[in-house]
């Protein structure tokens, strides 16, 4: 059934996709005390016969990099007050902090410490730690329109924000909707928008919320930060994932031999 089930799916679903329920279905028998169906033999086979015809490869979204997301902040600006001020917050805090979207809609108010030279944020929970034991962001200050805590600042005092989550929905009229906290899909939503009125409906079908959080590693490695600075912003555990990022841009690096 399991085999039957990844052949019909097989290029409908991608890889990473039916490996990850391979996982929940062997860990759902597991944890019944039932054998997993995940390591007989023809399931391995059908699987590896997927993975040969269709690859590995995971989609990448594009980075957003300083330069690009300069840009974009032109033309956010373009929009009414608070939504302005919400993006512009939102895609710089996003950027500085490399937070995926789930964290960065998990952010809230109680969880800013403010310093002379930036603000802290406390990420209480994030993909790769479930059980809440948290860690601290550290954003500084930086120069002009393009710093993230001005920017933030100005959200909370205009959005009259003095409790629960910093990003929230914002209506056709201009207007903070509730207390409830934007949600994952809607920071990808701002991303694509933003990218959209930058430079069309093309260059926003590559981008997502992840994008923020990719740039930030690519202009990292850029400016020749070592990995271990970078997963102190990031919270990688390992070099394992940022060598998607550093490893382009030290190909980029490489010198002509002409």
């Amino acid at each position: 059934m399991v085999a039957e089930y990844l052949a019909n799916f097989a290029g409908v679903l991608a890889v990473a996709t039916l490996q990850h329920r391979l996982i929940a279905i062997h860990r759902a028998h597991i944890d019944a005390g039932h054998p997993s169906p995940i390591m007989g033999h023809i399931v391995k086979r059908t699987m590896q016969g997927i993975r040969r015809t269709l690859g590995t490869k995971q989609r990448q979204v594009t980075a957003l990099v300083k330069d690009d997301l300069l840009e974009m902040l032109f033309h956010t600006d373009q929009q009414l007050p608070l939504k302005a001020a919400r993006d512009k917050a939102l895609l710089l805090i996003g950027f500085a902090g490399a937070f995926r979207r789930s964290e960065l809609v998990a952010l809230r108010y109680e969880d800013i410490v403010n310093y002379d030279n930036g603000l802290e944020l406390l990420l209480r929970r994030s993909k790769t730690d479930q059980e809440g034991v948290g860690r601290t962001v550290f954003i500084p200050y930086a120069r002009g329109n393009r710093c993230p805590v001005k920017a933030l600042l100005t959200w909370l005092e205009l959005a009259e924000i003095t409790a629960g989550p910093l990003f929230r929905p914002i209506n056709r009229h201009d207007q903070v909707v509730g207390n409830k906290a934007l949600t994952p899909q809607s920071v990808a939503l701002i991303v694509k928008a933003s990218v959209r009125m930058m430079a069309g409906n093309d260059a926003a079908r590559s981008v997502a919320g992840h994008s923020l959080r990719a740039g930030y590693c690519t202009e990292a490695a850029t400016v020749g930060l070592q990995p271990y600075q970078i997963r102190e912003q990031t919270g990688h555990r390992s070099d394992v994932t940022l060598a998607r990022y550093i490893r382009p841009v030290a190909k980029r690096k490489i010198p002509s031999l002409l």
